[in-house]
């Protein structure tokens, strides 16, 4: 029995090897090791690792990247750079801490088409943030303007870009970002902000030429039912099927009209409250003004008629009083008649 377990032996350690040898390292075009492929190295994900850097062994062929739960902090120049990704089309960097884009930080990927840089503490963003990633055509920004304003170097990063979606859904935004929508965009998601309206100032930029096809996104906006809305509310009756999410709309504000559909509203039901501010206001109190002056006019109008007929209106006072006269001493006679005494008891003899 001894000589029949020796021969399992050499088996048993052949069997244990692999677990006494180390892994090697994942060979080029493989999964980098903080990272997993999702079924074939087109796809890779790479979630909560805790990365200061993107990976430096990409697979060549990957389509789609995901980074997610990292501390990137700042994409340096050419951050992607360090093996040649001609096919990468999707690129994912939510949750990653960035708050710096240096100019080229995309160069290497020439058919990128789809940036996700969602829910980062965005602080800057160089003008050549975006250059190298011509064909870059969806913007993903959900909750990642909320740190500091940056519309201003946004628009310099996406001046040369031919975007045709942008999300910024969740960034208290008040007004609609003008200089960050370029001629030909299709797509604007503006969910979940701070907007109350769009002004006829701004909705007279969606009917530029470059924008008359742009479909907007509003929904969950604390829209004020006043006065004020009634350009918007025009608007978005005439183009509702540029507002996908337009029946879904509902008011914030006032307190009567909380929670109502805003298709559902009529313009002349739209209130200006005494104490709003804005157009709405300026225009009420200029509305005031100038009924009183209206009133003004007709008071002067009627002193002068007052005034150029004084001597008639004299006469007709002195004739009235007399009149009046007249007519009081008649009454006073026939009083006095019918009070004296001697009247009454001729009357009352037989």
């Amino acid at each position: 029995r001894a000589t029949g377990g020796g021969r399992w032996l050499p088996w048993l350690g052949l069997a244990l090897l692999p677990l006494a040898v180390p892994p090697a390292a994942a060979p080029p075009g493989g999964c980098p090791s903080a990272c997993y492929c999702v079924a074939t190295p087109e796809l890779v994900q790479c979630r909560y690792e805790r990365l200061e850097e993107p990976p430096k062994e990409l697979p060549v062929t990957v389509h789609n990247l995901s980074i997610a739960g990292s501390n990137l902090s700042i994409l340096h120049p050419a951050a992607f750079a360090a093996r040649p990704l001609p096919d990468l089309r999707l690129l994912r960097l939510r949750h990653d801490n960035i708050q710096t884009i240096e100019d080229m930080a995309l160069q290497g990927l020439p058919a990128l088409r789809t940036l996700d840089l969602s829910h980062n503490p965005l602080l800057w963003v160089a003008a050549g943030a975006f250059a190298g990633v011509p064909l870059l055509r969806t913007l993903q920004l959900n909750q990642a303007l909320l740190a500091a304003p940056l519309e201003d170097q946004l628009a310099l990063a996406l001046r040369n870009l031919s975007l045709q979606r942008l999300e910024l859904a969740g960034n208290g935004l008040r007004a609609l970002p003008a200089t960050l929508l370029p001629a030909g965009l299709e797509e604007l998601d503006l969910r979940n902000n701070s907007l109350q309206r769009l002004t006829a100032a701004e909705l007279r930029i969606l009917e530029a030429p470059g924008l008359r096809g742009l479909r907007l996104n509003l929904g969950a906006n604390p829209l004020s039912c006043d006065c004020a809305l009634r350009p918007f509310l025009a608007w978005l009756r005439a183009t509702a099927a540029r507002v996908p999410d337009a029946r879904s709309l509902r008011c914030a504000a006032p307190p009567p009209l909380r929670g109502a559909a805003l298709l559902r509203l009529r313009p002349e039901g739209l209130a200006c409250t005494a104490n709003e501010g804005g157009e709405p206001g300026r225009l009420e109190t200029a509305s005031y003004v100038f009924f009183g002056i209206v009133l003004a006019l007709i008071g002067i109008v009627f002193l002068m008629v007052l005034y150029l007929n004084r001597r008639g209106i004299k006469r007709w006072l002195h004739n009235l009083r007399e009149a009046c006269r007249d007519q009081m001493e008649g009454y006073h006679y026939r009083y006095e008649q019918d009070a004296d005494p001697r009247r009454t008891s001729a009357i009352g003899t037989p």
